[in-house]
């Protein structure tokens, strides 16, 4: 019997557990996510991530250094930190799967997961309507609220995997520009405010699994959860799931939508207080988490298709207030 089927049997108490299916593999060849048949218990199927940290990485875009091999290393741990610890907290409002338990078998993680397809969160989507975007910004506000004021302790102090002082290659690599000269100061900006809560820290819309109606959706990939300002989360979201001709058009509209759930959920916790010294504050760091963004990109991956003429428009409204 492998160790993977053995910790899942440990942690579900089923008397049997078959490999249906793999979902995908992870990030650089650290392993796999794969749905589980369970017997002789109530739960049918579960999703298993299986982390493996390997010799030789392959990263897809050649980052392969000791910096993105820790960061990877302290990404799953923060994960099964995040599941173990905080991930109870959570409602219908902000859903997340339901995680089982998390085992460490030597060299090897393991997290047994709800199945949230079996939960009613079958769809997956690359692209959203507006529509679509806002049933996101209400489970990104939720979330918000319900983790406003809470310190990351196990988690990332600073949320998002692009953060600048996680990404001192990419920065080396960036084209010497007033952005680059801004990174440390929009860095500040972002991360040293009043209000902070805790960021999921990669909202793109392929983390996020939508129920048949597209009424409501459930959130995954916890690996970047950290401290931070919700509009970290936010600004990833929309660049991940609309053109920038549709971030120009609905900007506004989608910003006032987030805000106006926050406010609800804010009540709803028992937080109504904060509500507008942190609208103020947020609002003004919108731009500032687009140029914070896009700082990573450039090192990144200057190519990128997300460094457009919509992005282009955020770092040159922050650059120009920094310079007043």
């Amino acid at each position: 019997m492998s160790k993977v089927k053995q910790a899942i049997l440990k942690i579900t108490n089923a008397t049997d557990a078959k490999e249906i299916e793999e979902i995908q593999s992870l990030w650089s060849g650290y392993g796999k996510i794969s749905r589980y048949s369970l017997e002789g218990c109530n739960i049918k199927t579960v999703i298993v991530k299986n982390i493996i940290f390997p010799n030789q990485t392959d990263h897809p875009k050649g980052w392969n250094t000791d910096i993105s091999h820790q960061r990877k290393v302290k990404s799953y741990q923060v994960e099964s930190k995040w599941y173990k610890s905080y991930s109870h907290f959570n409602d219908n409002a902000c859903r997340i799967p339901k995680c089982y338990g998390t085992e460490i078998i030597g060299e090897e993680q393991v997290i047994v997961l709800e199945d949230l397809d079996a939960a009613g969160f079958p769809i997956r989507k690359t692209k959203l309507t507006k529509d679509e975007v806002k049933v996101c910004l209400k489970w990104l506000a939720n979330f918000h609220a319900k983790f406003l004021d809470v310190k990351p302790a196990g988690l990332w102090q600073t949320g998002t995997y692009w953060h600048l002082a996680t990404r001192p290659d990419e920065f080396k690599l960036m084209n010497d520009s007033g952005l680059k000269q801004a990174s440390e100061i929009i860095d500040k900006v972002l991360n040293n405010g009043q209000f902070k809560t805790l960021v999921h820290g990669d909202a793109k819309v392929a983390n996020f699994c939508f129920s048949n109606d597209m009424n409501q959706v459930s959130a995954v990939d916890f690996q970047y959860v950290g401290g931070g300002c919700g509009m970290k989360d936010v600004a990833y979201l929309l660049g991940s799931c609309l053109s920038e001709n549709e971030c120009k058009i609905y900007e506004e509209e989608l910003l006032n939508i987030y805000f106006s759930e926050l406010k609800i959920a804010l009540i709803n916790n028992y937080k109504s207080h904060k509500f507008s010294g942190l609208e103020k504050e947020w609002r003004l760091k919108y731009s500032y988490a687009w140029a914070d963004f896009t700082r990573f990109l450039m090192g990144w991956m200057p190519t990128h298709q997300k460094i457009n003429g919509y992005s282009k428009i955020q770092v040159k409204k922050v650059l120009k207030e920094l310079s007043h």
